[in-house]
């Protein structure tokens, strides 16, 4: 047993063999399409699905997290403990996950293993059991889990920008819910979740490893074909960062002061997805070599760590960062990332930043691709933002064309450092809160 869970992990972190990766389209006789990339070398199978909706359609905030939790905990003939030891005595990587926009499940198994591991996940999605004890242990853990979140700077910071920037609009509560949401939610409340949103309508799939197309398609009606034809449609409207500028302040006793920073940015399908990527690795994306790494941290020794990042979801996009530093120094830490944040809107990057940007962003795409799982993750991704089936192939020619213009045209667009809200956990001397 030990061997080959061994095998399987190390299996799991072996590249792809060389050569270009071939995305095929698979449609199954009843119709259930996946992306497929075939990969003989190793005897592994790694399948990625996603459903659209995620906790954005959720009765009560914190249900499609813990209908996550549960799906493996005992389903058709098994209990939690026989489920889950089939899982163990057949190496299968088994689970699932809930985000604001989708409900993502994930499927790892040997390939020797493959029609048994296809039918635990088939029983997990359709047949989920919800018994009273495993239903009671995972709100247990969820629960232990926020306790200690809550405590987390950075989770409180994170927690309360989303609370201010999407009041009144799904986005505004965290995926794991709030402890009394937690205690709240009802079996019922579960079993109609994975009845209503598990559904066929929205669902993407990845594939990856060894298995033909042809071994593949009756996998896929044996395993998804008994999923409910669609869902109720979802009623999630559009939003955009509330309160541009605020600033809240978190009183909490601790030496450093943490703060979350952001504005309204690009969604995926924005026509400047690409150049507001680019202007973002020069911002702060980019680690080391990052404008405000550069001002915050090496010259002047504030933090240990600023950064930012885009954040797309279905109904908002956003341009978000963080920092943490001393309470008596988060105000200049603060203004120096603004004071970073105009000049980016004024006056865009060089010529130097942009080229040395679009080498580090194609030439670490490769990275990307570095095991079964990672690939199969990503094809669902390419599905859910229709990038289209020769994203892979097409993905560095859209970095190499953003051109000097193109940056500084979107940083003007997205970069405005009044737009800025921020929230501060902590301390903070010299800051004072507008909300």
């Amino acid at each position: 047993m030990r061997r080959i869970l061994v095998l399987l992990a190390l299996l799991a972190a072996w590249p792809l063999s060389a050569g270009a990766v071939t995305v095929e389209r698979v449609v199954s006789p009843k119709g259930i399409e996946a992306w497929l990339v075939q990969d003989h070398a190793n005897p592994i199978v790694a399948l990625s699905v996603a459903f659209r909706g995620g906790a954005a359609v959720e009765a009560r905030p914190g249900l499609a997290n813990m209908v996550s939790g549960l799906l493996d905990e005992g389903a058709g003939p098994y209990d939690s403990q026989a489920f889950q030891g089939r899982l163990e005595d057949l190496a299968i990587d088994l689970g699932f996950e809930a985000g604001r926009d989708e409900f993502r499940g994930r499927l790892k198994t040997l390939s020797e293993n493959r029609d048994a591991a296809f039918e635990l996940f088939r029983l997990a999605l359709t047949q989920a059991r919800f018994d009273k004890e495993p239903v009671e242990r995972i709100r247990s853990q969820i629960l232990a889990g926020l306790a200690r979140e809550l405590q987390s700077p950075e989770a409180v910071a994170a927690r309360a920008w989303f609370r201010q920037a999407f009041a009144g609009h799904p986005y505004a509560s965290a995926v794991r819910g709030e402890p009394e949401t937690v205690k709240a939610v009802t079996t019922a409340e579960l079993k109609a979740y994975a009845r209503t949103w598990l559904a066929r309508d929205g669902m993407v799939i990845g594939v990856v490893g060894d298995i033909t197309p042809e071994q593949l398609k009756p996998l896929l009606d044996s395993t998804f074909a008994a999923l409910p034809a669609r869902h109720p449609g979802i009623t999630v409207p559009e939003t955009a960062p509330k309160a541009p500028g605020a600033t809240m302040v978190v009183t909490k006793d601790n030496p450093q002061s943490v703060a979350m920073f952001g504005e309204a940015g690009p969604k995926r399908d924005d026509p400047d997805w690409y150049a507001a990527y680019v202007m973002n690795y020069i911002l702060g994306g980019g680690g080391f070599s990052s404008r405000l790494t550069e001002q915050v941290r090496e010259k002047r020794g504030l933090a240990y760590s600023v950064y930012s990042y885009l954040s797309p979801y279905d109904r908002a996009g956003l341009i978000v960062g963080g920092v943490a530093t001393q309470n008596a120094r988060i105000a200049e830490s603060l203004d120096l990332i603004r004071a970073e944040w105009r000049r980016m809107g004024e006056e865009g990057p060089s010529e130097t930043e942009l080229a040395d940007a679009k080498t580090y962003l194609t030439g670490s795409f490769p990275l990307q691709l570095d095991s079964t799982a990672a690939i199969a993750g990503l094809l669902v991704a390419m599905q859910l933002d229709d990038l289209g089936i020769d994203y892979l192939d097409k993905r560095n020619g859209y970095i190499e064309a953003v051109t000097l213009a193109d940056v500084r045209r979107v940083a003007k667009r997205l970069l405005d450092p009044a737009r800025l809200s921020v929230v501060v956990v902590g301390k903070p001397e010299g800051l004072a809160a507008t909300r």
